[in-house]
């Protein structure tokens, strides 16, 4: 079972000649930062200054996925704290058992967003940690848009973004109010299983974002097994990301896929080690145009020990 390999021409690189470009699942306004320089714009993102502007707003949640430990030594005023496992199937078991690391069931994880006050009439902004984490607000936007919430945003930049722009950090975290969200089914339009991925291999575009070490070989996280997915193109998490911990702009990133032989129209899947730097990689690649994109939610934790590796 191996991924087939694209042959591409010369990429035709087209100059942008509007100030409109469409992103995601609609057009936004391309914007710039202080220093002149292009910025990330998409449905699912935020900027620190814009996000500032929303801090006490009572139609607005801040939601701090870093966790209990980072975000109990200081968090913005109002967010209240989570972090991936919590809303996933991790409770029993170990990372890359069959039913370990999934998104719960309709029922389950309507009964987790309540307790953490999820409102979906609420703008939903999740805040993260680019430099140092995982991707975790990625992974958690990426759940809460299977639960029906559609204004949900990371923070472009994160916790970092908000400090610097002077944003008090320095805050305890709120107790979330109880919400009465109730999720009738789940949207898993973005959302990708083992046994799929194993049964149409050939159909799919496999890319893994882990770091390079991890994509040769190297098992930093008690994996059952070292390597990659066949025929996988490796684009690291971090690539996504300035010095600063912000998004490159779209066009940057789309141009990463190109010179990957990764095209528009083709059906992508992301994997890393437990569907959560894939997450935050598959809204990105939504934001820039790429309709058909899965994250694979138990990643190379559960493929390790069921599937083959080079």
């Amino acid at each position: 079972m191996r991924k087939k390999v694209k042959r591409t021409g010369t990429v035709l690189l087209v100059a942008a000649l509007f100030s409109i470009m469409t992103v995601g699942c609609g057009a936004s306004i391309k914007s710039e930062k202080a220093d002149g320089t292009s910025q990330f714009a998409g449905d699912f993102v935020i900027s620190a200054g814009e996000a500032k502007k929303k801090i006490g707003q009572e139609d607005v949640l801040f939601v701090d996925a870093r966790g209990p430990e980072l975000a109990g030594k200081g968090t913005i005023e109002g967010a209240v704290v989570t972090d991936w496992p919590s809303l996933s199937t991790c409770e029993e078991g170990q990372a890359g058992d069959e039913g370990w690391g999934l998104v719960p069931s309709a029922e389950d994880l309507s009964g987790r967003l309540q307790n953490l006050g999820i409102d979906p009439d609420k703008e939903i902004i999740v805040l993260g940690q680019p430099e140092d984490g995982w991707g975790e607000d990625g992974r958690i936007v990426w759940e809460l848009r299977q639960a029906g919430c559609q204004n949900v945003k990371v923070v472009d930049g994160g916790i970092t973004a908000m400090k610097d722009i002077g944003v008090d950090t320095d805050g305890s975290p709120a107790q979330p109010e109880a919400s009465d969200i109730v999720i009738q089914s789940l949207d898993k339009s973005h959302d990708i299983t083992t046994e799929e991925i194993q049964a149409h291999y050939e159909d799919y575009t496999i890319v893994d974002v882990r770091a390079v070490k991890e994509y040769e070989g190297a098992r930093l996280y008690d994996e059952a097994q070292g390597g990659h997915l066949p025929g996988a193109v490796n684009i690291p998490y971090t690539d996504l990301f300035q010095a600063d911990g912000t998004l490159k702009d779209n066009e940057t990133i789309t141009k990463m896929f190109e010179d990957n032989g990764i095209e528009k129209d083709d059906k992508i899947v992301t994997y890393c080690t437990g569907g959560i730097r894939s997450a935050y990689v598959q809204l990105v690649l939504e934001m820039c145009g790429y309709e058909n994109t899965y994250n694979y939610c138990q990643s190379f934790w559960r493929w390790a020990v069921v599937g083959e590796v080079e």
